[in-house]
């Protein structure tokens, strides 16, 4: 049976550009192919898109409910300005953070499904997102490092990997906190089964740390290891973004980054999170 898409897989281990559609106005049939699409390559990138906020949380809510609707991520205020980077405040650490390599919500009770992010204003330079394939990076290891990261866990904290930029988070800050949680801090294993292709993958990522068993530094330094092993190619992509760009991925077998940008100029992106099945996402009891 013929696709009712165009499909061309990126020089990577994963990932594919998808075009012919518009994924706010698509069928069962084209929805069907096209999730069979994001389970095989995890991440798809649809060019020429210009989502509006409905048809953007319609298309996400596809892949299962929101972990939240719409949140802008972006270096301009409400009002139009631009945030100052020198001021550094709360919403600029938070962008600085997210170019670490991470999973989204792996600090909540429920890690992430998957997310839909779009771009609406770009800079003339940098401000790419990349991806790097966990699934691809644990084929990779050696037997005796598979062997040794099939027996971990390790916990995951947003205080955590933003505490590394000196970030301490205060009520009533202008980041509206979200990650920044009072609940018990989730343990997830380093090797995680994708619930719905069974494929294994690194849970990794700069929100994990302490790993049961060893001592801080130590804990460190082995997933900084991993992270700087698992992030290389062939096993990572990163997007230059075109407004009117979209793109759905799979935050169970992939991390993400944000780049760099010069940010005396505007970037506002768009993320809608989906969430995790509460089974087969949710900690280690």
């Amino acid at each position: 049976m013929a696709r009712h898409f165009d499909i061309e897989p990126l020089d990577a281990t994963f990932g594919a550009v998808v075009r012919g559609i518009k994924v706010a106005h698509i069928d069962d049939a084209t929805w069907r192919d096209l999730h069979a699409a994001w389970l095989q390559y995890a991440l798809l990138v649809f060019p020429d898109q210009h989502l509006q906020r409905d048809q953007q949380i319609a298309f996400a809510r596809r892949f299962g409910p929101l972990e939240f609707e719409m949140a802008a991520i972006s270096n301009v205020k409400a009002d139009g300005s631009l945030r100052p980077e020198a001021d550094n405040d709360d919403v600029m650490k938070i962008l600085k953070g997210n170019m670490g390599w991470h999973a989204d919500s792996t600090y909540m009770p429920v890690q992430a499904k998957g997310a839909v992010f779009s771009a609406e204003v770009v800079p003339s330079i940098g401000g790419q997102t990349g991806w790097a394939d966990m699934r691809a990076a644990y084929d990779a290891l050696d037997n005796a490092l598979r062997a040794k990261v099939e027996a971990l866990s390790a916990y995951h904290s947003l205080y955590y990997s933003q505490s590394k930029l000196g970030h301490q988070h205060k009520e009533g800050s202008a980041y509206s906190g979200y990650g920044f949680h009072d609940g018990p801090v989730p343990r997830r294993p380093l090797v995680k089964i994708h619930p719905e292709t069974g494929r294994k993958s690194l849970l990794i990522g700069r929100h994990a740390h302490n790993i049961p068993g060893m001592d801080a530094d130590e804990s460190e330094q082995f997933l900084q290891e991993l992270v700087d092993f698992a992030c290389r190619p062939p096993r990572v992509y990163h997007h230059d973004w075109t407004p009117g760009d979209a793109v759905v991925w799979d935050n169970r077998c992939l991390l993400h980054q944000a780049t760099p940008w010069d940010m005396t100029q505007p970037r506002i992106m768009w993320h809608s999170r989906i969430a995790g099945d509460p089974i087969s996402e949710a900690g280690v009891a």
